[in-house]
């Protein structure tokens, strides 16, 4: 068996018989040798039409997205694993061009309906804004280039698909094929195609199934998860802190340079411009350049001690301890008076 053509299923009744008769035109026109299996989960004459149209019903009844392909999986026996939504959307004259690129040693080929024709109203807005949102974060995420990630209409080889050990039940099925086959470095092919409306009501969650799709990607790449946001709040910590302890380092630096600048001043005018001032006289008679100095080195000495507890602090009292040396040897040199 080349090909197997699988089809899941729930409540299709007014499109599955047109797919397949499509399908079986495609097989005869192109002398494939292929099975269509329909993967069933319906309440309505679904699985009469596939019972009708002679292909292989698998009737499992149960819920999912992924559960459909996960159960045709095990009955599949074509070389190659073609898939398609069952509600008219996709063409399957495809199929040739699909099994071309499998032929030609691609493992993986994914449909790209943004870059084909979509007829009107075939997406909704919310899924022509939710797709390329998340195929864009599958992008950023895994370093691809796949445009449309969400494509239903894809194909693989049944060798490549057995390394993938694919395990969602849900849409995030979609996701997970396209991440694993990422991770596990298939060749793969993006083409474009046209979508069309669909037949009968949809089934999809957008909310939903959008979330399903962007915690999938969040959890097979911890890098966007948890290691990058880590450094960001790390950064951002960081940021907040110096920015706040910086500012205050700033404004204490700053602040203590402008209070010994106007002791300059006011020395200057004392020693130059023969202004009287008890207060200095008082603070010259206690302030000399060795007490000053002193006090700067205990200053300097408590900075060092605190390097290890706080840098932002030490660096504060390391640069005030040498201004107020430096600084009173610049007061004794203006207080020297004139002849």
């Amino acid at each position: 068996m080349e090909i197997s053509i699988i089809l899941p299923c729930q409540n299709e009744e007014k499109a599955l018989g047109f797919c397949l008769k499509q399908i079986k035109e495609v097989i005869k026109e192109n002398n494939l040798n292929a099975e269509i299996i329909v993967s069933d989960s319906s309440t309505d004459k679904s699985p009469e039409i596939a019972i009708k149209e002679n292909v292989i019903l698998v009737k499992h009844d149960k819920n999912g997205y992924g559960t459909a392909y996960l159960e045709a999986f095990k009955t599949a026996r074509g070389k190659y694993i073609f898939m398609a939504d069952a509600d008219g959307t996709y063409e399957f004259s495809e199929i040739p061009r699909y099994l071309k690129f499998l032929h030609d040693g691609y493992d993986f080929v994914i449909g790209d309906r943004f870059s084909g024709k979509m007829e009107k109203g075939a997406m909704p807005f919310f899924h022509k804004l939710g797709n390329p949102l998340l195929s864009g974060a599958l992008r950023l995420f895994f370093g691809t280039t796949i445009k449309d990630s969400h494509c239903g209409m894809r194909a693989i080889s049944k060798k490549s698909l057995q390394k993938l050990n694919l395990q969602t039940t849900g849409m995030e099925f979609a996701s997970e094929m396209v991440i694993k086959a990422l991770k596990n470095n298939l060749k793969i092919k993006e083409l474009p195609i046209n979508y069309l409306n669909r037949m009968g009501s949809s089934k999809l969650k957008p909310m939903a199934d959008s979330w399903k799709h962007m915690r999938f990607m969040l959890l097979y790449s911890p890098l966007f998860l948890f290691f990058i946001p880590g450094i960001l709040m790390i950064a951002l910590g960081f940021l907040i802190y110096f920015l706040n302890a910086l500012f205050f380092s700033s404004l204490i630096i700053a602040g203590y340079q402008l209070i010994i600048f106007s002791v300059f001043a006011k020395t200057y005018s004392i020693t130059h411009l023969k202004e009287e001032s008890a207060l200095m006289n008082k603070i010259y008679k206690y302030l000399t350049i060795e007490r000053a100095s002193i006090l700067g080195i205990l200053i300097i000495l408590l900075g060092i001690l605190m390097g290890n507890k706080n840098s932002i602090i030490a660096l504060t009292l390391l640069s005030i301890g040498i201004q107020t040396i430096f600084s009173s040897f610049m007061l004794s040199i203006l207080s020297i008076k004139e002849k």
